[in-house]
């Protein structure tokens, strides 16, 4: 793998820039949100095992700030599926490589004889 998501769309499909950068800016702010989850998560932890009273009380915050976190991803990752699968069906209106936007082959087979 060289590092590129998108390597794997070679096989014909043709995805614009604009696509591409859409695709990239949102993988980047999925990453962001689960990193600063993965240091919610910590937190809620330390604060747990304390057994502190106000550590135990701020991580209701914190579990919310997690859950919204959540949300958020469910909703970039949603939004991404939509533009990936419009994109796919755009890219196959014209396309004459014989998929259709659901990926199987459009043509039919040619018998001998």
């Amino acid at each position: 793998m060289d590092g590129d998501p998108f390597s794997g769309f070679g096989n014909g499909t043709q995805l614009d820039g604009k696509v591409l950068q859409t695709f990239q800016k949102s993988f980047v702010q999925v990453q962001d949100i689960l990193d600063q989850n993965r240091l919610l998560i910590n937190e809620i932890n330390q604060n747990h095992e304390s057994k502190i009273p106000d550590n135990l009380s701020r991580n209701v915050g914190l579990i919310r700030e997690l859950n919204n976190n959540i949300r958020r991803v469910v909703h970039l990752y949603s939004d991404l599926s939509t533009s990936f699968t419009k994109s796919m069906d755009n890219s196959s209106e014209g396309d004459s490589s014989g998929l259709k936007s659901d990926g199987k082959a459009g043509h039919k087979r040619n018998r001998p004889g």
